[in-house]
């Protein structure tokens, strides 16, 4: 009697869910594009949240950098609880609890009268948005088996692109008709029609032998991320890193958090199993989406100003001219899959990886005059660049755990992501601040000693106090647009720099091509196994 070819299965995907896969797919990605859609109308909305009342709430460039990290801050902090309580009590009703607390906290961020409360509601909907992310992917692995979960992670990813579309034109249409709390206020009605989706189509899953629930895990993560972003920020603020409000919270947080990474290695149910990083191509993956998403964020954060208060675009016109990079986004991310199948992870992400550099060093020569149709390619290049290595490293990542960890390896991806774009936002911005206020400083001698700090905070606040001093401040515009373009070029460059560091890592330790899947198969007949069983290397 012949023995049959050792293949190490996954559980078995029920056929009524195996049948309806493509339909949950489309839920988990209207619930994905609610939380990317939030984040890319506010980067478009920036500048109008700056404004003074009634048309914003005039936050300053500190405020609205802290607008975005007090939400990433929070989400990445609790992905790892969100994760493990995924596996752990189903990751259905962790998705309806998060997009259900986004909703509400965005109902509140829209009536915010103050740049504390919109952080304090940002935060809030980051709490929601870390129980949503998470769960999407983890229910995408749950759902699809192991031969076809590149093609819809590739999907999934796609959706970010269309988010990034979708986004700012509706944030530029919202900001010209209604007032800038509308941004938040257009999640509220998605959110239901979601909600009503996911409890009719998504399948509930969980790991049969969870873990206990790592609290001081936890704790120290948050802690120590707020401390150090916190830091690097009012470095930005006072242009300064030797200054004590800059070097205390920035050493705590990195001693909080290397308290972090001891602990979680002694820990007997970790938030972080820090055996995962043992395998190269994991560690190669996960810092692959840190450092992209650092240098892209941070880019990301102030090309709004430079395309609506260099350019003098409008928030909608700003919003079109992002389209290139959304759909290349659209068009690459589904493909990338036949594209790493021919060529391997290796060479595809470290050519997305110099796209993205490419893209991002070219901000590095814009000026006031700068051709539209070079912005639009360079955009493309971008989106390009992203589709290329986002499926890949994602699947890398997902793929190098059991389907039972599905949640804790979403949430493992989800936070590297999370925390490269706000330390991208926080460094960069700093970068970028610290630049621009020494650039104008040495023109504000004219301007009135109670004013002067505050002219020199941002480009948004330079034009600001010039319109209000009449003729005596036009002499203020050209040095506030030559300042912000000094600076904006000192960013790129940083920014393309990290983007290179990445085309390394990636380079040196994502795996190269790997052999058809059906040569390691040849026992399981191709598609979907009878038995209902993905294989596993």
């Amino acid at each position: 009697m012949s023995q049959p070819s050792p293949v190490l299965a996954a559980p078995r995907i029920p056929e009524a869910v195996h049948r309806r896969r493509w339909a949950i797919l489309g839920v988990l990605m209207l619930s994905l594009l609610i939380v990317v859609l939030d984040n890319s109308i506010l980067n478009v909305a920036v500048k109008t949240i700056a404004s003074p009342a009634p048309t914003g709430i005039g936050a300053t460039q500190s405020e609205l950098e802290w607008a975005i990290n007090s939400y990433t801050l929070v989400f990445a902090g609790l992905l790892f609880t969100s994760g493990l309580l995924g596996d752990r009590l189903g990751r259905k009703k962790v998705l309806l609890f998060g997009i259900t607390v986004f909703g509400l906290a965005s109902a509140l961020a829209a009536l915010s009268g103050s740049p504390g409360e919109l952080i304090a509601y940002r935060a809030l909907m980051g709490l929601g948005a870390a129980f949503v992310m998470p769960a999407t992917l983890a229910v995408l692995m749950n759902v699809f088996e192991r031969d076809e979960q590149p093609k819809a992670i590739g999907i999934w990813a796609g959706s970010v692109g269309l988010a990034i579309a979708v986004g700012p034109i509706t944030g530029g249409i919202l900001l010209e008709h209604f007032w800038w709390g509308s941004i938040f206020l257009v999640n509220v009605p998605v959110v239901l029609l979601a909600l009503v989706l996911m409890a009719w189509l998504v399948p509930d899953s969980k790991d049969p032998k969870p873990g206990r629930i790592d609290l001081p895990g936890v704790l120290l993560s948050v802690l120590g991320l707020v401390l150090l972003v916190y830091g690097i920020i009012r470095g930005g603020e006072l242009a300064s890193v030797t200054d004590v409000t800059v070097l205390v919270p920035a050493l705590a947080g990195l001693a909080i958090l290397a308290g972090f990474v001891l602990y979680e290695k002694r820990a007997d149910h970790p938030a972080l199993d820090i055996s995962y990083f043992r395998k190269p191509a994991f560690s190669a993956a996960v810092a692959a989406i840190a450092l992209v998403f650092f240098a892209l964020l941070g880019v990301t954060f102030f090309s709004a100003f430079y395309l609506q208060s260099v350019r003098g675009y409008s928030a909608l016109e700003s919003g079109l001219l992002i389209l290139p990079l959304a759909i290349a986004q659209m068009l690459f991310s589904p493909r990338a899959r036949l594209v790493v199948e021919r060529f391997g992870a290796k060479a595809v992400c470290t050519a997305g990886m110099l796209a993205v550099a490419l893209g991002l060093g070219a901000f590095a020569f814009f000026d006031a005059g700068t051709p539209i149709w070079v912005l639009e390619v360079v955009f493309f290049v971008q989106g390009a660049g992203m589709a290329h290595i986002m499926p890949p490293v994602t699947v890398a990542v997902m793929q190098a755990l059991p389907r039972e960890k599905a949640g804790s390896g979403s949430a493992i991806n989800n936070t590297f992501r999370q925390v490269g774009g706000a330390l991208g936002v926080a460094v960069l911005g700093s970068v970028l601040s610290s630049t621009y206020r020494g650039g104008i400083e040495g023109h504000l001698g004219a301007v009135p000693p109670g004013l002067r700090e505050a002219a020199g905070e941002s480009i948004e606040a330079t034009l600001a106090v010039a319109e209000k001093l009449g003729p005596a401040g036009r002499g203020l515009v050209a040095p506030a647009y030559d300042a912000f373009l000094d600076a904006m070029h000192v960013t790129a460059i940083g920014s393309a720099a990290v983007a290179l560091l990445g085309a390394v890592v990636v380079a040196v330790f994502l795996p190269g091509r790997t052999p058809a899947p059906g040569a390691e198969r040849a026992s399981v007949p191709a598609g979907r196994a009878e038995a209902g069983e993905s294989v596993t290397r």
